[in-house]
């Protein structure tokens, strides 16, 4: 029991027992039933006193972490929206510098920045609604999305009609533990990118293209990196492993907005 403010009541008690103390005090002899008095008026006020019992450590921290946590959610939605906004006005600024210095990027790779800028802002969107209930749903969609727009590239620049498609489909969300979905949906994935890093191995370009292949060589390794991160992931980290995929996101798309003035021969290109 700490030491703290005695309430009305316990001081009240206190000055009882003083006062009692001072009148006996004042006679020669203290009757055993005085002395019981005193006591039982002493129990009283130490009883008032730890009646006024302290929470305990769960029910006085819990509030302020999950308040905390909250407050983190919202300062880091925050601060990825502020970076949508600066990533949308690179995207204008190297759009007019381009056109200035007669840069010819491919448009293959314009077009696929003009997407990812955009979607750039839904994803932040997209974060605000996110819960520890539908997070890992959203999760694989992105990321499935990421290697469908990955393979649409792959196609093109390997000029490949079909790639290789795992058989295996995520189940239905509830319908085994996460770490079997988790698992199930790295493999899947895994599969895919390999088949992509495959059609990719011996196609060269030049110039633009060049500059066009090694972007979709940077998405091939980033997708590649974060399956990695994925295998060891648990539920507790839904938000952590939510906006740092939407950041991650974000630097992504800055590397690619600054390759798309790069139009040089592959020997002379500047390094990234």
């Amino acid at each position: 029991m700490s030491p703290e403010v005695p309430s009305e009541k316990t001081a009240y008690l206190a000055f009882v027992l003083l006062r009692y103390h001072r009148i006996n005090a004042q006679r020669s002899t203290m009757t055993y039933k005085d002395l019981m008095i005193i006591v039982a008026i002493a129990a009283a006020v130490t009883t008032a006193a730890c009646d006024r019992s302290e929470p305990t450590a769960a029910g006085s921290t819990e509030p302020d972490r999950s308040a905390n946590a909250v407050q983190e959610r919202t300062d880091k939605t925050a601060e990825l929206e502020k970076r949508t906004i600066d990533i949308e006005r690179e995207w204008t600024e190297m759009e007019s510098k381009v056109k200035e210095e007669a840069r010819t990027p491919t448009g293959g790779l314009r077009a696929e920045v003009k997407e990812d800028v955009a979607n750039v802002r839904e994803a932040v969107a997209d974060l605000k609604t996110t819960t520890p209930e539908n997070w890992w749903e959203r999760h694989e969609r992105a990321l499935e999305q990421t290697a469908d727009d990955i393979r649409a590239d792959v196609m093109r620049l390997a000029q490949r009609k079909t790639l290789p498609e795992p058989e295996v489909k995520a189940e239905p969300v509830g319908t085994s533990g996460f770490d079997q979905r988790r698992s199930q949906f790295i493999n899947r994935v895994r599969a895919r990118v390999d088949a992509m890093e495959e059609a990719l191995h011996n196609v060269k370009g030049d110039g633009a293209l060049d500059t066009e292949l090694e972007d979709t060589r940077a998405r091939i390794d980033k997708l590649q990196g974060d399956l990695d991160n994925l295998r060891n992931v648990s539920q507790d980290e839904w938000f952590d492993v939510s906006s740092e995929r939407v950041g991650e996101y974000i630097d992504r798309v800055e590397r690619s907005i600054s390759r798309l003035d790069d139009d040089r021969a592959a020997g002379s290109r500047r390094p990234q």
